[in-house]
């Protein structure tokens, strides 16, 4: 059989697939009408996060945030209360370097008497469920409770504290009162009155360089240019003040008589001004609004937020101490992305908006590992985005319905499409566009021909790609007719073209991707599979949009360019049909990276999974994959999930959630390949955990499809159409089932002991 027609068979079996399914010819379950709704949300307060000692520095610290402003806090031993803050779009001149997005300032909070001196009384708790962290210290007259929140609607820090007596308060910001590794000074802003005011302002950027560089040996110059653009006039920082404190110097606070209680503001911003004084007078007229709002009722609204967060989908596990280290994992992981996933920018995959510093493992000039300390700013990898690192933190957001947060991913890249459209353009003379595998958040394409030298993300096309599959997916969860329009196919559509432009055609007439890289691991190889499987599965579902949302002549283009699509590679390697990393695969080719290409036709590009054409091909491949592990970026996991792999996809996603050995705060994640807290890890073990519970295959639900036999639990997930799920399980057992809108339930499937899956009812 030949490549082409064993592809033209896969879409045959595919076609019969969904016929099938339309039909109802599966095995039912009898006692599907019976099946009682699923009961309320789960508490998630049994899985709070609760220290009974201080810590020893910031790599004991606990994160919060607003999806925006993130703390990390502490208490020092016998000594007082801490926290850095942080920012999503606190973009430093070092850009983009290791102190890319360094903390906005260190906030010191001293008590006189102290009652983190005394010995054994303390207690401290992140309150999943209300968004805030609650610390109890003390005994008899010098107890004290602290309560820390973000406000989730408003850019504001909160510190409320109350004592069983009277005590003298000192607040203090903790700033770069010179100049610190790759940061200067922060501007401290003297003539405050009961207030402390700073901020971090870029150095001058001179926009002098011409619009029209475009040469490769102008290269730099162009990128530089845009950078300073990019970061001309951008500064951040913060405004504190409180109740009845008043100022000590420019940058203390002291309670102007001893207090019960109290409470701390901390405004923060980053926004372009040309003077101090100007980014000032920004942040004050913000402070003015938010003042302007009754304080119990901007508590109550943050409360709202979280509430609903967490009653918009959940998984828990029930039984032995490993279902308990998933479902905190789970809901810690999902946590993290909540705390900064609202901002201007997407999330960090090296360390969010929570890094801690500690001692780091570098090479040195020579190759040879070294270690040295590193404060709370440095984080490795940088300030750029890394979008096969990315990916991870945005994938699982589909099914916990976390929409609002995909927003910054989806804005960013599609900022950044003009500038690749016309880099394009000015470098090859043709259409189209793509984004580079490492990019700043401002966009921009190196300048690639046949005879640069290979490199792990030259020749690196794959990411419109992906995006555009994440796109799709979003358009088929939401229906939201706008992204699709103004977003969705402008990306899509100019991402098909790049590829249909910039490459050849082979003897047959197809198109034939030379020089490409398969993802890092295989440079400028022939038909990689990564873009072959994107490209198929990307166009098959462009042209399955509703054809209102494009007109005749994208769609006649798109089915074009499907046609002249080379087929998958595969051969016959030990005895098995398998994928391959690129077409004319060959066991001498340099591997430069530990990745698995031939498994992108399993995830991200879902042409092979359960209860989809060539299921044993798929299994094939995945049994004799090269690199086999799980942590940190690797999707093990995640395809073992797409497969039907119950057993494997359990055991990675536990291993996942155990990554932890450096900080206190569980989700933490060990940095391996990135950089703690690792959101890879965390995105990996969170988007498998909810693949082995629930599924979809067009139209098609399907329950459980690699949920082990002896699980127990509750979830409730999405799916496209505007879809929910929300299950109990027994053992395997499925026991209460509610699905939303109810006509959807008939699309459900749930997975037999055979391994084939059932309808629920007829």
């Amino acid at each position: 059989m030949t490549r082409a027609s064993l592809l033209l068979s896969i879409v045959k079996v595919a076609v019969v697939l969904q016929l099938l399914a339309l039909s109802g010819l599966f095995p039912q379950q009898t006692f599907a009408d019976a099946l009682p709704e699923a009961g309320a949300a789960p508490s998630v307060d049994a899985y709070d996060v609760v220290w009974q000692t201080p810590s020893s520095d910031v790599a004991g610290s606990m994160p919060l945030g607003n999806g925006d402003i993130g703390v990390n806090v502490w208490v020092e031993k016998d000594g007082d209360l801490l926290f850095y803050i942080s920012k999503t779009d606190a973009w430093s001149d070092d850009y983009p370097g290791p102190y890319s997005l360094p903390k906005i300032g260190l906030v010191r909070v001293k008590l006189n008497p102290n009652p983190f001196a005394q010995a054994g009384a303390f207690r401290q708790t992140l309150e999943l469920q209300k968004g805030q962290i609650v610390i109890d210290a003390g005994t008899g007259s010098s107890r004290v409770t602290f309560t820390l929140w973000v406000d989730a609607n408003n850019p504001a820090i909160h510190l409320q504290w109350t004592g069983a007596s009277v005590m003298d308060v000192d607040v203090s910001a903790e700033l770069r009162k010179t100049p610190i590794d790759e940061l200067h000074a922060d501007h401290i802003l003297a003539g405050q009155t009961n207030r402390i005011a700073w901020c971090y302002r870029d150095e001058a950027r001179d926009a002098a360089a011409s619009d029209a560089i475009t040469s490769d040996t102008l290269a730099t110059a162009r990128d530089e240019r845009s950078k300073n653009i990019a970061l001309r006039n951008l500064a951040f920082g913060a405004v504190i003040q409180g109740r009845d404190l008043v100022s000590d110097g420019e940058t203390k606070l002291h309670s102007a008589q001893p207090q019960r209680d109290g409470d701390l503001a901390i405004y923060v911003q980053t926004s372009r001004a040309k003077s101090e004084d100007g980014w000032l007078a920004q942040l004050d007229r913000r402070i003015t609004a938010i003042a302007q709002e009754d304080p119990a009722k901007a508590r109550q609204r943050h409360l709202d937020w979280w509430r609903d967060f967490w009653n918009r989908s959940w998984i828990v596990l029930e039984g032995n101490d490993a279902a308990r280290t998933i479902t905190q994992g789970y809901l810690l992981q999902r946590f993290m992305s909540a705390c900064a996933g609202r901002g201007d920018f997407p999330i960090k995959f090296n360390g969010s908006i929570f890094t801690a510093g500690g001692v780091t493992t570098e090479q040195d000039a020579a190759g040879k590992p070294t270690t040295r300390k590193v404060n709370a700013d440095y984080r490795v990898w940088g300030g750029d985005y890394w979008m096969q690192n990315t990916r991870h933190l945005y994938w699982p957001m589909l099914q916990a319905g976390d929409f609002e947060m995909m927003q910054a991913l989806f804005r960013m890249y599609q900022a950044m499409l003009p500038v690749n459209l016309q880099d394009v353009k000015n470098f090859y003379g043709h259409g189209g566009a793509y984004f580079a595998e490492v990019t700043p958040f401002y966009g921009g394409l190196p300048h690639l021909t046949a005879d640069t030298p290979g490199l792990y993300v030259r020749h690196y096309y794959t990411p419109i790609l992906e995006l555009s599959a994440i796109m799709l997916d979003y358009y088929a969860y939401t229906g939201d007719r706008t992204f699709a329009h103004d977003t969705l196919l402008p990306i899509a559509d100019a991402g098909v073209t790049f590829f249909d432009k910039h490459f050849g055609r082979d003897k047959n007439g197809k198109l034939l991707l030379d020089p490409a890289n398969a993802a890092e691991t295989y440079w400028k190889v022939h038909n990689p599979m990564p873009d072959i499987a994107g490209l198929h599965y990307v166009l098959q579902e462009l042209l399955a949009l509703p054809p209102e949302l494009t007109d005749p002549k994208m769609r006649q283009n798109w089915q074009r360019i499907f046609d002249e699509l080379p087929p998958l590679p595969i051969a016959t390697m030990d005895g098995h049909r398998v994928l391959l990393p690129f077409e004319s695969y060959g066991q001498d080719r340099a591997i430069h990276n530990s990745e698995n290409p031939e498994l992108y036709a399993i995830f991200p590009f879902r042409l092979f999974g359960v209860c989809r054409p060539e299921l044993q091909l798929a299994l094939d491949t995945f049994a004799a994959r090269r690199f086999k592990g799980t942590g940190c970026w690797q999707p093990d996991a995640i395809q073992a999930a797409f497969l039907g792999d119950a057993e494997l996809a359990g055991k990675d996603v536990l291993a996942n959630f155990q990554r932890n050995s450096q900080h206190r705060f569980p989700a933490m994640w060990d940095g391996g390949s990135d950089y703690p807290p690792d959101e890879d890890n965390g995105g990996v073990a969170e988007n498998a955990l909810q693949l082995m519970s629930l599924q979809s295959v067009g139209r098609r639900l399907l329950l459980l499809p690699a949920w082990p036999r002896d699980w127990s639990g509750s979830f409730k997930l999405h799916a496209p159409f505007a879809t929910t799920l929300q299950a109990t399980v027994r053992n395997g057992n499925l026991t209460a089932l509610t699905v939303t809108p109810s006509q959807r339930k008939q699309d459900v499937e749930i997975r037999q002991k055979d391994g084939s899956f059932g309808k629920l009812s007829r």
